[in-house]
């Protein structure tokens, strides 16, 4: 996306085009401002997301996990091919790839049903983190983007010293009305405030309809962190305390060559 870039231009990158009955195409946006060449790999899954829920959209997109193998590069079209493993009355299960020139960049295993009623209900309580108010501001990644962190100003600096967890208030605007855009966008800051230079894989439940009315609070906790990768798990409350969705990431730790210097360092973070 380029720097200028809004959450409504977003949504229409997540917003794949059927282009035959088990195939999509979408776009990924030029670069941005700091030299990213690629888009990250939550944009992805949000398009897998999106192009299963209309391959079956008698259903409701119930998770989702992508392993990404390649790069997804900017100023490019993907194609994303949907594969419907099985597709029974309460459940669907789709394995989509997503694909440039050719080349496949992720593959993502969707789970789909058709809700029921409850039998048992429970959920993990928002973290007791203070309100939106409390935290502090950080910058802004796209127009209609609000990020604020608790207890923490800068993720990326070195004097941020503390316990491997993170909390992040975030509010979206526009927030879309469309089941499956509100996922894809849910899924989209799941990425952002991992520890890693790569994301891996990510998987993401969605345990409610997908609604909210102004911030999202996302919570994670680094569990593991060794031999080149990170696991990262978390959870994506509203302001009132509904639990929206659970989610876990591994991430590619490597280090950083002094000689790539095209690309700020913020960038490639």
């Amino acid at each position: 996306m380029p720097g200028a870039a809004s959450v409504a231009e977003l949504l229409a990158v997540f917003d794949v085009t059927p282009a035959g009955p088990d195939r999509s195409v979408g776009v990924t946006g030029p670069a941005g401002t700091d030299g990213r060449q690629v888009a990250k790999g939550a944009q992805a899954l949000g398009q897998a997301i999106v192009a299963t829920a209309k391959r079956l959209p008698d259903k409701v997109i119930r998770s989702a996990h992508g392993v990404f193998t390649r790069p997804v590069a900017v100023d490019f079209t993907v194609e994303l091919s949907v594969n419907v493993v099985h597709e029974g009355r309460s459940t669907a299960t789709a394995v989509v790839t997503v694909s440039q020139d050719c080349r496949l960049c992720a593959t993502v295993t969707v789970l789909t049903d058709l809700p029921s009623v409850d039998v048992i209900r429970h959920h993990a309580l928002r973290p007791d983190v203070g309100t939106p108010a409390d935290a502090k501001p950080a910058g802004r990644a796209m127009a209609g983007h609000e990020l604020r962190l608790v207890d923490v100003i800068d993720v990326n600096s070195p004097d941020e010293v503390g316990p491997p967890e993170l909390y992040a208030w975030l509010r979206y605007d526009p927030i879309p009305e469309c089941d499956e855009l509100a996922k894809a966008l849910l899924t989209y800051f799941t990425g952002q405030l991992g520890i890693s230079t790569a994301l891996m894989t990510t998987f993401i439940s969605f345990h409610e309809a997908v609604q909210w009315d102004v911030w999202l609070l996302y919570s994670h906790e680094s569990t593991s962190a060794g031999q080149g990768m990170s696991y990262v798990r978390g959870q994506v409350h509203t302001e009132d305390g509904e639990l929206l969705a659970s989610f876990a990431q591994e991430g590619l730790i490597g280090p950083m060559r002094p000689a790539d210097t095209v690309i700020d360092m913020p960038a490639r973070l």
